[in-house]
């Protein structure tokens, strides 16, 4: 065991270093409150264009230490909610009386076993639930998926109703 005063004269140092403590900042708790401010206002902004703002502003103050203060005064930027489509209302599910009346199309995923990503369009007659035509393709847009439609509708004639589950690939 060695003592504290030996130990800071072979290492050179003064024993003040070991003590020391830093003051307090008082410009912290100001910067803390123009911070939350400015995050009031601007919700969307995060901690650099907050910055940025207070550069504009005049106050002085390190990115790092705007950033270690955005974090401790629990401040994130807010995310946009999801906007979801107009609410329909929607019309009750009618049985086919014949076929051909409804179909119905869908899209399954699948991917092989190299990790390539398969599109599977499925279309079905719901009264014969009888599989009018199933492609398998890397990417089918909508232009493709009206080819598809048309091409089984030159062998079994269109269909009255065509009903799909509103997925992204048929309301984009």
């Amino acid at each position: 065991m060695i003592s504290e005063r030996r130990a800071c004269r072979l290492l050179g140092l003064s024993r003040t270093v070991l003590h020391y403590m830093p003051a307090p900042r008082s410009d912290n708790e100001l910067l803390r409150q123009r911070l939350m401010a400015l995050a009031d206002e601007r919700s969307r902004f995060g901690y650099r264009r907050l910055h940025a703002l207070l550069r504009r502003e005049g106050i002085q103050a390190n990115h790092k230490r705007v950033h270690r203060i955005y974090q401790s005064a629990g401040l994130a930027v807010r995310r946009r909610r999801k906007r979801h489509g107009v609410a329909v209302d929607r019309e009750p599910l009618v049985r086919p009386t014949s076929p051909n009346e409804v179909w119905s199309m869908d899209f399954v995923f699948d991917a092989l076993a190299c990790g390539r990503r398969l599109k599977c369009l499925t279309i079905v007659d719901d009264y014969t639930k009888e599989a009018v035509d199933i492609v398998v393709d890397r990417g089918i847009g909508g232009q493709y998926v009206t080819r598809i439609l048309d091409r089984a509708a030159f062998f079994r004639g269109y269909p009255k109703a065509i009903r799909t589950d509103q997925g992204p690939e048929f309301t984009g």
